[in-house]
Protein backbone atom coordinates (compact mmCIF):
# COMPACT_ATOMS: atom_id res chain seq x y z
CA UNK A 1 0.00 0.00 0.00
CA UNK A 2 1.58 3.28 -0.86
CA UNK A 3 2.12 6.25 1.98
CA UNK A 4 -1.02 8.11 0.14
CA UNK A 5 -3.23 5.73 0.31
CA UNK A 6 -2.24 4.69 4.14
CA UNK A 7 -2.12 8.58 4.33
CA UNK A 8 -5.86 8.78 2.93
CA UNK A 9 -7.18 5.75 5.55
CA UNK A 10 -5.93 7.86 8.45
CA UNK A 11 -7.86 11.04 7.29
CA UNK A 12 -11.48 9.85 8.27
CA UNK A 13 -10.11 7.64 11.51
CA UNK A 14 -8.61 10.91 13.12
CA UNK A 15 -11.36 13.58 12.01
CA UNK A 16 -13.99 11.09 14.19
CA UNK A 17 -11.72 11.10 16.67
CA UNK A 18 -13.95 12.19 20.26
CA UNK A 19 -11.43 13.24 22.10
CA UNK A 20 -10.94 16.65 20.85
CA UNK A 21 -7.52 18.33 21.85
CA UNK A 22 -7.70 20.13 25.51
CA UNK A 23 -5.84 23.18 24.56
CA UNK A 24 -8.50 23.93 21.68
CA UNK A 25 -11.39 23.12 24.06
CA UNK A 26 -10.27 25.63 26.44
CA UNK A 27 -9.19 28.16 24.37
CA UNK A 28 -12.60 27.94 22.32
CA UNK A 29 -14.43 28.43 26.12
CA UNK A 30 -12.90 31.00 26.83
CA UNK A 31 -13.04 33.12 23.86
CA UNK A 32 -16.97 32.33 24.36
CA UNK A 33 -16.44 33.87 27.66
CA UNK A 34 -14.97 37.19 26.55
CA UNK A 35 -18.66 37.25 24.09
CA UNK A 36 -20.66 36.76 27.53
CA UNK A 37 -18.76 39.16 29.57
CA UNK A 38 -18.69 42.07 26.27
CA UNK A 39 -22.37 41.77 26.05
CA UNK A 40 -24.19 40.56 30.06
CA UNK A 41 -24.14 43.56 31.80
CA UNK A 42 -24.14 41.95 34.91
CA UNK A 43 -20.28 40.18 34.32
CA UNK A 44 -19.40 43.41 32.25
CA UNK A 45 -18.96 45.30 35.31
CA UNK A 46 -17.48 42.41 37.49
CA UNK A 47 -13.79 43.14 37.78
CA UNK A 48 -12.90 40.08 36.88
CA UNK A 49 -14.08 40.66 33.06
CA UNK A 50 -10.55 42.32 32.55
CA UNK A 51 -8.93 39.10 33.40
CA UNK A 52 -11.10 36.66 30.61
CA UNK A 53 -10.78 39.66 28.04
CA UNK A 54 -7.08 40.06 28.26
CA UNK A 55 -5.85 36.77 27.41
CA UNK A 56 -8.94 36.44 24.80
CA UNK A 57 -7.24 39.56 22.69
CA UNK A 58 -3.05 38.99 23.53
CA UNK A 59 -3.23 35.28 23.83
CA UNK A 60 -5.67 32.53 22.12
CA UNK A 61 -5.49 34.77 18.62
CA UNK A 62 -2.18 33.90 18.16
CA UNK A 63 -1.81 30.57 20.11
CA UNK A 64 -4.81 28.84 17.57
CA UNK A 65 -2.56 30.07 14.70
CA UNK A 66 0.41 28.75 16.39
CA UNK A 67 -1.52 25.26 16.65
CA UNK A 68 -2.69 25.22 12.97
CA UNK A 69 0.83 25.89 11.42
CA UNK A 70 3.06 23.23 13.86
CA UNK A 71 0.19 20.30 14.86
CA UNK A 72 3.36 18.59 15.66
CA UNK A 73 4.73 17.88 18.83
CA UNK A 74 8.38 18.03 17.37
CA UNK A 75 7.75 21.60 15.85
CA UNK A 76 8.51 23.74 18.92
CA UNK A 77 9.39 23.73 22.04
CA UNK A 78 6.20 25.07 24.37
CA UNK A 79 7.73 28.60 25.50
CA UNK A 80 8.27 29.30 22.02
CA UNK A 81 4.83 28.81 21.22
CA UNK A 82 3.63 30.97 24.43
CA UNK A 83 6.53 33.76 23.11
CA UNK A 84 5.11 33.44 19.44
CA UNK A 85 1.65 33.44 20.97
CA UNK A 86 1.94 36.68 22.63
CA UNK A 87 3.49 38.13 19.90
CA UNK A 88 1.37 37.32 17.06
CA UNK A 89 -1.65 38.03 19.03
CA UNK A 90 -0.22 41.58 19.58
CA UNK A 91 0.22 42.12 15.86
CA UNK A 92 -3.28 40.68 15.02
CA UNK A 93 -5.40 42.88 17.29
CA UNK A 94 -4.12 45.80 15.40
CA UNK A 95 -4.42 44.45 11.87
CA UNK A 96 -7.91 43.51 13.37
CA UNK A 97 -8.60 46.94 14.42
CA UNK A 98 -8.01 48.83 11.09
CA UNK A 99 -10.10 46.89 9.36
CA UNK A 100 -12.61 47.74 11.01
CA UNK A 101 -11.84 50.99 10.51
CA UNK A 102 -13.09 51.31 7.46
CA UNK A 103 -16.42 49.24 8.15
CA UNK A 104 -19.21 50.98 10.22
CA UNK A 105 -18.61 48.93 13.25
CA UNK A 106 -15.41 51.13 13.85
CA UNK A 107 -12.87 50.99 16.16
CA UNK A 108 -14.58 49.66 19.20
CA UNK A 109 -14.12 46.14 21.71
CA UNK A 110 -16.66 44.40 20.84
CA UNK A 111 -16.48 44.28 17.28
CA UNK A 112 -12.84 43.78 18.09
CA UNK A 113 -13.60 40.93 20.50
CA UNK A 114 -16.29 39.16 17.96
CA UNK A 115 -13.25 39.27 15.07
CA UNK A 116 -10.88 37.91 16.95
CA UNK A 117 -13.43 35.09 18.35
CA UNK A 118 -14.34 34.33 14.66
CA UNK A 119 -11.14 34.00 13.32
CA UNK A 120 -9.78 31.93 16.55
CA UNK A 121 -12.36 29.55 15.92
CA UNK A 122 -11.67 29.22 12.42
CA UNK A 123 -8.34 28.59 13.33
CA UNK A 124 -9.19 26.17 16.04
CA UNK A 125 -11.01 23.94 13.10
CA UNK A 126 -7.87 24.16 11.22
CA UNK A 127 -5.54 23.24 14.08
CA UNK A 128 -8.22 20.39 14.89
CA UNK A 129 -7.48 19.08 11.15
CA UNK A 130 -3.98 19.07 10.86
CA UNK A 131 -3.20 17.32 14.30
CA UNK A 132 -6.04 14.46 13.13
CA UNK A 133 -3.99 13.44 9.74
CA UNK A 134 -0.90 12.86 12.62
CA UNK A 135 -0.44 9.98 14.32
CA UNK A 136 -1.58 10.31 18.13
CA UNK A 137 1.88 10.13 19.28
CA UNK A 138 3.55 13.17 17.13
CA UNK A 139 0.60 15.80 17.69
CA UNK A 140 0.96 18.37 19.98
CA UNK A 141 -0.65 17.83 23.20
CA UNK A 142 -0.10 20.92 25.89
CA UNK A 143 1.60 19.56 28.84
CA UNK A 144 -0.75 20.89 31.80
CA UNK A 145 0.58 17.87 34.36
CA UNK A 146 4.12 19.79 34.77
CA UNK A 147 3.85 22.94 33.40
CA UNK A 148 5.18 25.17 36.13
CA UNK A 149 7.78 23.33 36.13
CA UNK A 150 8.72 23.37 32.51
CA UNK A 151 8.22 27.43 32.76
CA UNK A 152 9.93 27.94 35.71
CA UNK A 153 12.89 26.08 34.15
CA UNK A 154 12.84 27.06 30.78
CA UNK A 155 12.56 31.05 31.90
CA UNK A 156 14.82 30.58 34.84
CA UNK A 157 17.32 27.72 34.25
CA UNK A 158 19.70 26.35 36.67
CA UNK A 159 22.95 27.96 36.15
CA UNK A 160 21.95 30.95 34.34
CA UNK A 161 23.36 34.17 35.53
CA UNK A 162 21.81 37.96 37.45
CA UNK A 163 21.84 39.44 33.78
CA UNK A 164 20.12 37.23 32.07
CA UNK A 165 17.51 36.44 35.03
CA UNK A 166 16.80 40.44 34.13
CA UNK A 167 16.69 40.39 30.44
CA UNK A 168 14.35 37.76 31.15
CA UNK A 169 12.07 40.13 33.78
CA UNK A 170 12.35 43.55 31.77
CA UNK A 171 11.12 41.44 28.73
CA UNK A 172 8.12 39.92 30.39
CA UNK A 173 7.52 43.18 31.99
CA UNK A 174 7.94 44.68 28.13
CA UNK A 175 5.18 42.81 26.84
CA UNK A 176 2.92 43.08 29.85
CA UNK A 177 3.06 46.99 29.43
CA UNK A 178 2.68 46.33 26.04
CA UNK A 179 -1.12 44.92 26.65
CA UNK A 180 -2.32 47.00 29.23
CA UNK A 181 -1.46 50.41 26.77
CA UNK A 182 -3.40 48.72 23.83
CA UNK A 183 -6.11 47.40 26.05
CA UNK A 184 -6.33 50.85 27.84
CA UNK A 185 -5.96 52.61 23.81
CA UNK A 186 -9.19 50.21 22.85
CA UNK A 187 -11.51 50.16 25.85
CA UNK A 188 -11.18 54.26 26.48
CA UNK A 189 -11.52 55.55 23.29
CA UNK A 190 -10.05 59.38 23.01
CA UNK A 191 -13.21 62.20 23.08
CA UNK A 192 -14.15 63.72 20.05
CA UNK A 193 -15.05 67.30 19.56
CA UNK A 194 -17.70 68.36 22.53
CA UNK A 195 -20.09 70.56 20.78
CA UNK A 196 -24.30 71.33 21.08
CA UNK A 197 -26.85 70.64 18.34
CA UNK A 198 -29.54 73.43 18.69
CA UNK A 199 -32.24 72.94 15.70
CA UNK A 200 -35.76 74.34 14.45
CA UNK A 201 -37.95 71.48 12.91
CA UNK A 202 -41.33 71.80 10.71
CA UNK A 203 -44.36 69.93 12.13
CA UNK A 204 -43.51 67.14 10.90
CA UNK A 205 -39.83 67.22 12.62
CA UNK A 206 -38.14 67.43 9.46
CA UNK A 207 -35.85 70.46 8.72
CA UNK A 208 -37.36 71.19 5.17
CA UNK A 209 -40.78 72.29 6.49
CA UNK A 210 -40.35 74.48 9.34
CA UNK A 211 -41.34 78.59 8.75
CA UNK A 212 -38.38 80.33 7.58
CA UNK A 213 -40.94 84.10 7.60
CA UNK A 214 -43.94 83.90 9.83
CA UNK A 215 -47.40 86.03 10.07
CA UNK A 216 -48.43 87.71 12.46
CA UNK A 217 -51.80 86.42 13.96
CA UNK A 218 -51.10 82.97 12.66
CA UNK A 219 -50.51 79.95 14.47
CA UNK A 220 -46.94 77.83 13.54
CA UNK A 221 -46.97 74.24 15.24
CA UNK A 222 -42.80 73.66 15.19
CA UNK A 223 -40.19 71.36 17.19
CA UNK A 224 -37.57 72.81 19.05
CA UNK A 225 -34.89 70.38 20.09
CA UNK A 226 -31.06 69.88 21.67
CA UNK A 227 -28.37 66.94 21.00
CA UNK A 228 -25.91 66.93 23.56
CA UNK A 229 -22.80 65.57 22.49
CA UNK A 230 -20.61 67.36 25.49
CA UNK A 231 -19.17 63.64 26.80
CA UNK A 232 -20.87 64.94 29.58
CA UNK A 233 -24.60 65.29 31.81
CA UNK A 234 -25.09 69.33 30.39
CA UNK A 235 -28.00 71.43 31.94
CA UNK A 236 -29.24 73.48 29.24
CA UNK A 237 -32.07 76.54 29.05
CA UNK A 238 -33.90 77.31 26.29
CA UNK A 239 -35.34 81.15 26.23
CA UNK A 240 -37.82 82.53 23.30
CA UNK A 241 -37.79 86.38 22.86
CA UNK A 242 -39.61 88.34 20.94
CA UNK A 243 -37.82 91.14 19.54
CA UNK A 244 -38.20 94.56 17.00
CA UNK A 245 -34.91 95.34 15.38
CA UNK A 246 -34.40 98.54 12.93
CA UNK A 247 -32.40 98.40 9.93
CA UNK A 248 -29.94 101.00 8.93
CA UNK A 249 -29.69 101.66 5.54
CA UNK A 250 -26.16 103.22 6.15
CA UNK A 251 -24.42 100.85 8.13
CA UNK A 252 -26.37 97.79 6.19
CA UNK A 253 -27.32 95.89 9.67
CA UNK A 254 -29.90 95.89 12.50
CA UNK A 255 -30.28 97.22 15.90
CA UNK A 256 -31.65 96.14 18.84
CA UNK A 257 -34.86 98.24 19.66
CA UNK A 258 -36.80 96.07 21.89
CA UNK A 259 -36.75 92.59 23.68
CA UNK A 260 -38.94 90.90 25.21
CA UNK A 261 -39.15 87.60 27.10
CA UNK A 262 -41.96 84.94 25.84
CA UNK A 263 -41.04 81.50 27.26
CA UNK A 264 -38.01 79.42 29.63
CA UNK A 265 -37.57 76.03 29.32
CA UNK A 266 -34.56 74.28 31.15
CA UNK A 267 -33.58 70.30 30.78
CA UNK A 268 -30.54 68.25 31.47
CA UNK A 269 -29.43 65.27 28.82
CA UNK A 270 -26.76 62.93 29.07
CA UNK A 271 -23.96 62.17 26.52
CA UNK A 272 -25.35 61.44 23.01
CA UNK A 273 -29.02 62.26 24.37
CA UNK A 274 -31.59 64.11 21.86
CA UNK A 275 -34.04 66.21 23.74
CA UNK A 276 -36.87 67.26 21.10
CA UNK A 277 -40.04 69.38 22.08
CA UNK A 278 -43.22 70.54 20.49
CA UNK A 279 -43.79 74.17 20.47
CA UNK A 280 -46.47 76.19 18.97
CA UNK A 281 -45.40 79.98 17.84
CA UNK A 282 -47.40 82.81 17.53
CA UNK A 283 -47.18 86.52 17.56
CA UNK A 284 -50.00 88.68 18.50
CA UNK A 285 -48.24 92.29 18.19
CA UNK A 286 -46.97 93.98 14.75
CA UNK A 287 -43.76 95.65 17.09
CA UNK A 288 -42.11 92.82 16.94
CA UNK A 289 -40.25 91.37 13.18
CA UNK A 290 -38.23 88.95 14.94
CA UNK A 291 -38.07 85.46 17.52
CA UNK A 292 -35.26 84.44 19.14
CA UNK A 293 -34.36 81.12 19.92
CA UNK A 294 -31.55 81.35 22.99
CA UNK A 295 -29.92 78.16 24.50
CA UNK A 296 -27.77 78.60 27.22
CA UNK A 297 -25.47 75.86 28.61
CA UNK A 298 -24.99 75.32 32.48
CA UNK A 299 -25.07 78.80 33.33
CA UNK A 300 -27.78 81.70 32.63
CA UNK A 301 -27.12 85.37 32.82
CA UNK A 302 -28.73 87.25 35.21
CA UNK A 303 -32.12 89.45 34.68
CA UNK A 304 -29.99 92.56 34.48
CA UNK A 305 -28.28 91.01 31.30
CA UNK A 306 -30.79 91.84 28.14
CA UNK A 307 -30.56 93.17 24.69
CA UNK A 308 -27.74 92.61 22.53
CA UNK A 309 -25.42 90.78 25.44
CA UNK A 310 -28.12 88.57 26.49
CA UNK A 311 -28.01 87.48 22.45
CA UNK A 312 -24.19 87.07 22.73
CA UNK A 313 -23.77 85.24 25.62
CA UNK A 314 -26.12 82.37 24.93
CA UNK A 315 -24.52 78.67 23.31
CA UNK A 316 -25.98 79.09 20.37
CA UNK A 317 -29.23 80.86 19.25
CA UNK A 318 -31.46 80.50 16.04
CA UNK A 319 -33.93 82.89 14.87
CA UNK A 320 -37.07 83.55 12.55
CA UNK A 321 -38.44 86.96 11.23
CA UNK A 322 -41.91 88.19 11.44
CA UNK A 323 -44.12 89.34 8.18
CA UNK A 324 -45.84 92.55 9.17
CA UNK A 325 -49.95 91.11 9.34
Amino acid sequence: MSSDESQTDEIPAGLLERAFPVDLIIAAVWLAANILVMYLHVLNEMPVSALLVLPGMFFFPGYCLIAALFPKDSDLELTERIALSLGISIAIVPLIGLGLNFTPFGIRLGPILISLTILSLVLILAAYYRRALLPIERRFRFPFSDLAGNARHTIFPEGAGRVDRLLVVVTMLAILAAVLVTVYVITVPKEGEQFTEFFILGHNQTAALYPDRISVGQNYPMYVGIGNHEYRNTNYTIETWLTSRQFDNTTNTSHLIAMDPSDRLTVTLAHNETFIIPYNLSVKKTTYNRVEFLLFRESIPGADIIGSDRINASYRNVNLWIMPG
